[in-house]
């Protein structure tokens, strides 16, 4: 499908569950150098985040971040990280515009994309975010800046999977068709995360999830460096999940129907604390274009 971001066209994949209205809209978001496909893989039964999400209930929406797909012409560049939380903001605008959204919509990023995951939830413009779940991003680098990926290259490459016995044997051969040049934005301010991160957490107003996977190589994720994690963020909620069996690239793996699946029974956890706060407390959820209804 494709969603207007004020003028923005962004790409994307689009799956339904087969009742309607949703109960919520999940929102993936994918990483550096690949595609809204890497949320659906098709390498095995059961994989694929939209399936799994659209059969229990929720629409799943997986964007090509701004300077990916439709927008990498217009884009060449990317954009910085603000400028891309404010065109995901007016794409999921446009969206609720046009469909029903439940009890609105929950943001799952991995890498880069759970960077941009967690500007959208600091960036708050009214968008009725219930939560955020991010994978394979962190806030102290488990490498030295040299090995980082940047416009001349993936940098040490193996890092993004782990061990090769983690995925499915076409994985790899599928995987080809969701790799994609690295906007030259994006790898700019890649080393500047870590000192970016504290000031974007202490805005975040709602319940945050990270997911480490075992052979997570990029990302420190240590007792300290997962104390510097939570330190700074304002969330009602912070969980920090570890995932075995798994490399970087989580949903292209085996281990991605436990990861989703552990992703949705966040998502549920969200959805039941608005359904059993205090009536004052409760949220309209709301349907096309703009009509709401209390809870």
């Amino acid at each position: 499908m494709v969603l207007d971001a004020d003028g923005v066209q962004l790409s994307g994949l689009l799956a339904e569950p087969a009742r309607q209205p949703p109960r919520a809209v999940v929102v993936a978001v994918h990483g550096s150098g690949m595609r809204a496909g890497y949320f659906d893989s098709r390498a095995c039964a059961g994989l694929s985040l939209l399936a799994t999400g659209a059969g229990l209930g929720y629409t799943v929406l997986s964007v090509d971040r701004p300077g990916y797909g439709l927008s990498a012409d217009r884009l060449p560049e990317g954009l910085p990280l603000a400028e891309q939380a404010r065109v995901l903001h007016a794409a999921l605008a446009s969206f609720a515009a046009a469909h029903p959204v439940g009890a609105g919509f929950f943001v799952v990023g991995h890498s880069n994309g759970g960077k941009l995951a967690l500007a959208t939830a600091a960036h708050e413009d009214g968008t009725r975010l219930l939560g955020v779940d991010v994978s394979g991003i962190g806030t102290r680098l488990a490498v030295t800046s040299d090995q980082l990926p940047g416009l001349a290259g993936h940098g040490d490459w193996r890092r993004h999977w782990g061990a090769l016995r983690l995925y499915p044997p076409d994985a790899f051969r599928l995987g080809r068709a969701l790799v994609s040049p690295v906007p030259a934005a994006e790898v700019r301010e890649a080393a500047a995360w870590p000192r970016a991160y504290p000031t974007l957490a202490a805005r975040i107003r709602i319940p945050v999830r990270f997911t480490f996977a075992e052979q997570e190589r990029w990302w420190r994720f240590d007792e300290e460096a997962l104390a510097e994690l939570r330190r700074p963020l304002a969330a009602p909620k912070v969980t920090v999940d570890q995932l075995p069996d798994a490399g970087h690239n989580i949903s292209l793996g085996w281990a991605a129907r436990t990861y989703h699946l552990r992703v949705l029974g966040f998502l549920e956890e969200c959805l039941l604390a608005r359904d059993a706060a205090p009536p004052h407390l409760r949220t309209p959820m709301a349907g096309p274009a703009g009509q709401t209804r209390q809870t």
